[in-house]
């Protein structure tokens, strides 16, 4: 029933500048951090020592299984406000669905399956709305709290700050193998287990490690959330900003190359790879499958962390130790000709 699966379902970043282009920035000072910057969470200061850090996320199924749509779906939305080092206070649901079509035991499995990745942040779900609706969605808005002293921004990387990322990509491919038949349910395995895995301890040690800049990687893709990255600390700074990455630095699930050789590539990939392709610089051994799978679209995905050379071997220390699903160092923020270059090597 769902056209595109999970956060490859998003809405194009060419699209979405469009639509946004002109739209005024909040002048309310309290909003710390808001929409033009293409950061994961809204930021909006109470008093001096807090503030509430709010998102929103919706997508419709990525798997078969409800209750596993449920958890991926709560966890995806969760990683906004690890992303940005905060802590989730409360959640409400949204959810758009076919009654006459699915009926209503799959729903409760989604919420079931919501709320249990939800006990697992500490936090409960609240509320919510409901729609009725041909194709199935669901997702959560979910409010945190943190010291507006101490928000990791998309915004603060500096030349030579280390890129750590903290899961593997290749979920987009994957689910899209699985939806065309191409793959058993099976495959999807390791997937399921990193888009159940909450971001809370990759965001504890970056808290710990003083990064200076996070994102989360989901439906833009490795290449889009770090272009967002980099051109928000090119405004933060007023002078272009770009990143250099390894190719074979950067942690991927099993058969995923393999798969987009085969051309099981989701509709979502090849437009984040439209969209990035004139900011990067891949080298010419790069393959278009290997170029498809920097853009491809993650649902639920790891943190993307900037920290200082000298704070670069505690951060991955701690990441090992707290058990996180990678600690992958791919690259390095760089000083660059134009804002947001990214340079690929083999």
């Amino acid at each position: 029933l769902a056209r595109s699966a999970g956060c490859a379902a998003k809405t194009s970043q060419a699209d979405l500048h469009k639509a946004l282009a002109g739209l005024p920035v909040a002048s309310d000072p309290r909003v710390l951090v808001g929409h033009d910057t293409s950061d994961d969470a809204a930021i909006v200061k109470l008093r001096d020592d807090l503030a509430l850090v709010e998102t929103v996320d919706i997508f419709p199924p990525i798997v078969d299984d409800a209750y596993d749509y449920g958890r991926i779906a709560a966890t995806n939305a969760l990683s906004d406000i690890y992303a940005m080092g905060g802590t989730p206070l409360n959640a409400l649901s949204f959810v758009a669905w076919p009654v006459d079509t699915l009926g209503t035991v799959p729903l409760r499995q989604v919420l079931d399956g919501a709320a249990a990745i939800c006990k697992e942040a500490g936090i409960a779900i609240s509320g919510g709305h409901s729609i009725v609706d041909e194709e199935p969605k669901f997702g959560l808005f979910v409010t945190g709290t943190i010291d507006p002293r101490k928000v990791v921004s998309n915004a603060g990387a500096r030349p030579g700050d280390a890129l750590v990322l903290t899961k593997p990509i290749g979920t987009g491919v994957l689910t899209t193998a699985v939806k065309r038949n191409a793959a058993p349910e099976s495959a999807l395995a390791e997937a399921i287990k990193s888009m159940t895995t909450l971001n809370r301890d990759a965001a504890e040690a970056m808290n710990a490690a003083g990064a200076t800049a996070a994102t989360d990687i989901t439906g833009f893709g490795l290449l889009g959330h770090l272009g967002n990255m980099l051109r928000a600390a090119s405004k933060e700074v007023g002078m272009p900003i770009g990143a250099k990455l390894s190719y074979a630095a950067v942690p991927v699930f099993d058969r995923v190359t393999g798969f987009l050789k085969d051309g099981l590539c989701p509709g979502g990939t090849r437009r984040n790879l439209e969209y990035a392709a004139p900011h990067a610089r891949f080298a010419d051994s790069l393959s278009e499958p290997q170029r498809l799978l920097l853009a491809d679209a993650q649902t639920s995905g790891g943190l993307l962390i900037a920290v200082p050379q000298d704070k670069l071997a505690g951060l991955v220390a701690d990441l090992k130790k707290r058990g996180t699903l990678a600690q992958a160092v791919i690259g390095s923020v760089i000083s660059a000709d134009k804002p947001g270059l990214i340079e690929v090597d083999s």
